[in-house]
């Protein structure tokens, strides 16, 4: 749709770096419009898995950055993550996956996917060069109407940092499913190694999450067929042939022409969602959903979530570690003659941070592997010191 499209202005994220004095060298290569799992939907063909021989998945949406990292092309590389496509792919090949929290880095001159969702990602394979980014990055931008006010960010600001020693580390009992053997066993060493550091290990429950992947699948189309409504070949993007000669298929034949196989089924979910026989029962009923999961996750930490400004009881976990993906990454050959619906359930794990806008990170730890660490709203420096305690191995 947009392949011979050329933006007339630079998105906030890269002018701060270039500003910084960070050189940029490239555009990766990723999944249509941020859609899909695997990076295989992109209109120029699958990203491969630096790490593997045998050509695999380096994750979706944002496999390219994270296999241009991995493959030592750059340091440092940046993605989006609506419901896990930086988090995913940092741990399919091996490196660091951060998430920031909602509104705290700048969307102004993103591509909009799922607004409510979408947020500017930073991959490398160390944690200080991730943290170096981060700061530069945050920032507030008017020009971004989801942009973190100036009055909150100082609220952060002056909120006592938590040291990151001694802390009580949550494990999700909703997170316990069936995992290969691999992520399996390199949890159990992750957190045996914290217990090591004098953390302490304790089981918490987010009722509602088991709801979290077939909510994200309401919310994100809904918004994705709002957002790319406006991909018309009128106003934006290419167009059809049939389109210029034809005064009854107007529309249809462009965006059939320009949009994939995954964007257009999820287009299609996301309109029925929003459609009058389905909006209270589909969409209306995930948003509440969507506000039970931020309350249970609100009541599991020790920090209080800025953002909410009614009173409520918090709890004492610091930050929350688990797997960032149920099993190594799949081959090409597996995701081409399997059932693309099925991918849909590797953001099991990743989709709950967007939805409650929380802070994670997914850490390396071994070949294909991936652990994350999650923290409350804004307590992205201590997600990164815990991170920084977690070796690869």
């Amino acid at each position: 749709m947009l392949r011979n499209y050329k933006s007339p202005y630079e998105s906030s994220v890269v002018t701060l770096l270039k500003d910084e004095g960070f050189n940029l060298i490239g555009k990766a290569n990723m999944d249509e419009f941020a859609m899909g799992t695997n990076n295989t939907f992109s209109c120029f063909g699958p990203t491969l898995n630096p790490l593997y021989e045998e050509p695999t998945s380096p994750g979706g949406s944002s496999g390219g950055s994270a296999a241009a990292v991995a493959a030592e092309f750059c340091d440092v590389a940046l993605g989006t993550d609506t419901g896990g496509s930086v988090r995913l792919p940092a741990a399919y090949c091996s490196v660091y996956g951060f998430k920031p929290s909602y509104g705290l880095i700048s969307r102004y001159g993103v591509v909009s996917y799922a607004q409510s969702l979408d947020t500017v990602g930073i991959l490398a394979r160390e944690v200080k060069h991730i943290a170096r980014v981060f700061h530069v990055l945050n920032q507030y931008d008017q020009r971004d109407p989801t942009s973190l006010c100036p009055e909150l960010r100082q609220t952060l600001g002056s909120r006592q940092k938590k040291e990151a020693k001694g802390l009580r580390i949550g494990i999700l009992s909703q997170a316990i499913l069936e995992m290969s053997p691999e992520i399996k066993k390199a949890w159990a060493g992750v957190l045996e190694d914290l217990q090591d550091q004098g953390h302490t290990i304790h089981t918490v429950s987010v009722p509602t999450m088991k709801y979290a992947l077939p909510t994200y699948f309401m919310v994100s189309p809904a918004e994705a067929s709002s957002n790319l409504a406006r991909y018309d070949g009128i106003r934006y993007g290419t167009r059809a042939e049939t389109d210029r000669d034809s005064h009854d298929t107007l529309y249809a034949p462009t965006r059939t022409e320009g949009f994939g196989p995954e964007v257009q089924r999820r287009l299609l979910l996301g309109t029925f969602n929003l459609s009058a026989g389905a909006f209270e029962g589909h969409f209306k009923k995930a948003l509440m959903v969507r506000r039970i999961i931020r309350d249970e996750f609100n009541a599991l930490f020790a920090s209080k979530n800025v953002l909410v400004e009614e009173d409520y009881e918090t709890g004492d976990i610091d930050v929350l570690v688990h797997p960032t993906a149920l099993t190594p990454p799949p081959s090409l050959d597996k995701i081409n003659h399997g059932d693309p619906i099925e991918h849909y359930t590797n953001d099991v794990l990743t989709v709950p941070a967007n939805l409650a806008g929380l802070p994670a990170i997914s850490v390396p730890r071994g070949k294909g592997a991936g652990m994350q660490v999650w923290g409350q709203y804004g307590d992205d420096e201590l997600v990164l010191s815990v991170a920084a305690q977690i070796s690869k191995q």
